[in-house]
């Protein structure tokens, strides 16, 4: 493979005349800014890497960069006429990604100090996110030292020069940045077969990329995230639907915004936070929007825990005004839990909205909808966000303090990693008290141009499949136990649109995997977080998928593991990143926020799980500390118990728990829904899986349902008590 000069390559000067003219043109038009340092272009050995989102992003990157490379161009675009006019004023090195010579070229540029510009993705992307990334140019990379260079552009995707008609609102000029991120370089990989090692190289790349998709993301405040989507997509872009099935557009939310953060402001002081106990319909999501536009912090009450655990969260949070519906305290009969609150002031949705005065409509029509960025109070992406709280399953229930830049990290991290398309549609059925219904289920899409549907309840098992089905949904999130339920009612061809089903709360099981992949094609992709990190910390995903893992940590995330006395695989997991929350609110501290902090230091959060991490980064749950118990004096996972119940009866439901014991400090309980199960059939499956005869509990308990919180998790205090009573 030859380096091609252009007419212009002997003629430094021509160059530079074609850049200066082309620079001041391209800035004008398209508004061009270019952000970050460029001192790395200095270095030896120089590759610059880019995402590919239009044919305009070769002009602009030889527009802005203060360098003279070689662009590594596609053989298809060479075989254009008009590009290869363009082309012929830059050297430039025609490839076949999918030829493994081709990037020979690209090695000799490099050795003889020429800067080279590639696209890792070889083709402009057809869905707005980042597309599958080659391996060549990271094993150039690799093995040449070169320094790396990451330039994100942004923008060019929602111009006509782009592949995405259908699924933008394309402009003739969009605004454009360029975000140059400081430079690094890719390890030589050593050791293992030459496939081997371009294929570890490959993997550095896809990672460099995915960091650099999330680190040039804007740093705002939800609001002001939601002021930018919208003048990207258009307020006539129909956006979000719930029970109703009346799709709402982007106007029409931020009209609902507008108002109900209006109203909301008047029940609550600056900072102040204020309950909310709604289920997943627009309302509430604007309601919290416009919550946050006026600095109020929203405090998302479980109404499926109980009078006595929302009362603990109020406290915690000093919540002094619940905001609620007197339509869905009827339907959901929470007529009790609200009587329970008579120390607080509940406002219903109905009777606020007839405080909506003439004025109020006024300086909505004629200002705020007009000037939406003047509305509200001024806030900084670190300020709290929301208040959302723990499930309870070990305990009273902490506020989990989220700021802006939480959520919106966790947002640009799932983003950088899982290619939500504008023509998608998610099907949200996660309640958003709970942070994956709030930041994947809800959030996510809203800020992302991704059509959703929000469903009032993951329980309606039969309901959820025929919206899927009706509504043509592509996207489908839930727990391993919501999921197996809407497999088993589910037409086969209820879920024909679906692309993604992905997992989170609790570890998916393999029979609830394979009824999927059985009865739909589809596989499952699995996900790990906490509401202490926004939450998502891992997930599979198209590009790195490996089944038995919840996937590699996402972009951003620092990770150790402290090995734990007594259990031998693993350790315990510590994170810290942009996603990490604030603190906590305890119920001990009413309104004291406590940082979050670990024996690794401040800004630390332990995660209480027990994992592994392999050479490819891929994490595997091995347990929780607060889920094993000391049996005979060896650390026993109580997760390995029920792993051997499921593979001795994988039809059935286990959980397993622990009780005090005297001559062996504890004793097993397993809990199943299976009658026929023995004690002789564990210990065989045990052995034929190689697991350790003192796995195997003492007592078996059958029920006919295990006790599930409202996030579909097992309620573990219930089981602990069920087992002292045992």
């Amino acid at each position: 493979m030859t380096l091609t000069r252009g007419t212009g390559g002997g003629v430094p000067l021509f160059r530079r005349v074609v850049k200066a003219l082309g620079r001041p043109v391209l800035r004008l038009l398209f508004r061009v800014r270019v952000e970050g340092s460029l001192e790395a272009f200095n270095a030896e050995r120089l590759l610059v890497v880019a995402n590919h989102e239009s044919f305009l992003d070769g002009p602009l990157l030889a527009a802005f960069l203060p360098i003279d490379p070689v662009y590594v161009v596609h053989s298809k675009v060479v075989a254009n006429p008009y590009f290869r006019l363009l082309l012929s004023v830059v050297d430039y090195v025609a490839l076949e990604p999918a030829n493994p010579l081709a990037i020979k070229g690209v090695l000799k540029s490099l050795e003889s100090g020429r800067p080279v510009v590639i696209f890792p993705e070889g083709r402009i992307t057809v869905t707005g996110s980042l597309m599958k990334v080659y391996d060549g140019p990271a094993f150039v990379a690799s093995k040449t030292n070169a320094t790396i260079v990451p330039v994100r552009l942004d923008g060019p995707a929602r111009s006509y020069f782009s592949r995405l008609s259908g699924r933008y609102p394309l402009r003739m000029f969009p605004r454009v940045t360029l975000t140059i991120l400081p430079p690094t370089k890719i390890p030589r990989i050593e050791g293992g077969s030459a496939d081997e090692r371009k294929r570890k190289s490959g993997e550095a790349m896809r990672r460099l990329m995915q960091h650099m998709i999330f680190s040039s993301q804007p740093k705002h405040t939800l609001y002001s995230e939601l002021l930018d989507t919208i003048s990207i997509f258009g307020r006539r872009r129909h956006v979000v639907e719930d029970m109703k099935q009346v799709e709402q557009t982007y106007g029409q939310v931020l009209q609902a915004t507008l108002a109900l953060g209006r109203l909301g402001s008047r029940l609550a002081a600056e900072n102040e936070a204020l309950g909310v106990l709604l289920p997943n319909v627009v309302s509430s999501v604007a309601l919290v929007l416009g919550l946050t536009a006026y600095r109020r912090v929203p405090a998302m009450l479980n109404y499926t825990a109980g009078a006595d655990a929302i009362r603990n969260a109020c406290v915690a949070a000093q919540v002094k005004t619940v905001v609620t519906s007197r339509q869905f305290v009827e339907t959901a009969k929470l007529e009790p839990v609200i009587g329970d609150l008579d120390d607080m002031r509940v406002v219903y949705l109905e009777d606020l909205r007839g405080e909506f005065s003439i004025g109020d409509k006024l300086w909505l029509i004629l200002w705020a909808l007009r000037f939406p960025r003047t509305v509200g109070v001024p806030a900084e992406p670190q300020d709290p966000a929301v208040i959302l709280f723990t499930s309870g399953s070990e305990g009273r229930p902490k506020g989990v303090v989220l700021s802006h830049r939480a959520i919106l990290s966790n947002i640009a991290q799932v983003r950088a990693v899982i290619p939500f398309s504008p023509e998608d549609k998610v099907l949200n059925a996660l309640p958003v008290f709970h942070s994956f219904g709030l930041t994947a289920g809800t959030l996510l899409p809203l800020l992302a141009g991704t059509q959703l549907f929000l469903y009032p309840s993951p329980l309606h098992y039969r309901a959820i499949p025929e919206i899927a089905y009706d509504r043509g949904c592509s996207v489908l999130l839930g727990t391993s136990t919501f999921l197996g339920n809407y497999a088993r009612v589910a037409h086969p061809y209820d879920f024909f649109r679906l692309r993604y089903v992905v997992a989170g709360a609790e570890k998916v099981s393999e029979a609830v995997r394979q009824a999927w992949f059985e009865k739909f094609g589809l596989r499952i992709f699995e996900g790990y977080g906490a509401t202490e990190t926004a939450p998502v910390l891992a997930a599979n995903t198209p590009m790195a998928f490996r089944s038995g893992t919840v996937g590699q940590l996402l972009p951003e995330i620092e990770a150790r593991v402290v090995p734990v006395p007594g259990i031998d695989r693993g350790g315990l997991l510590h994170v810290r990143g942009p996603n990490v929350m604030s603190g906590y609110l305890r119920y001990e501290h009413p309104g004291v926020l406590e940082p979050p902090s670990s024996e690794l230091g401040v800004g630390w959060y332990n995660t209480g799980d027990v994992v592994e991490i392999d050479d490819d980064g891929f994490v595997t749950i091995l347990g929780r500390v607060k889920r094993f118990a000391k049996v005979a004096g060896e650390m026993i996972s109580l997760e390995v118990v029920e792993n051997i119940a499921v593979a001795a009866s994988p039809d059935a439901v286990h959980a397993a728990s622990s009780q005090p014991d005297e001559q062996r400090g504890e004793a097993i309980v397993l809990f199943t829904t299976d009658p026929t199960l023995t004690r002789e059939r564990l210990q065989e499956t045990a052995r034929s899986g190689g697991q350790p005869e003192i796995a195997i509990p003492r007592k078996l308990v059958t029920v006919e349902a295990l006790p599930l919180l409202g996030t579909g998790k097992v309620d573990y205090v219930a089981l602990k008590r069920l087992a002292a009573e045992a």
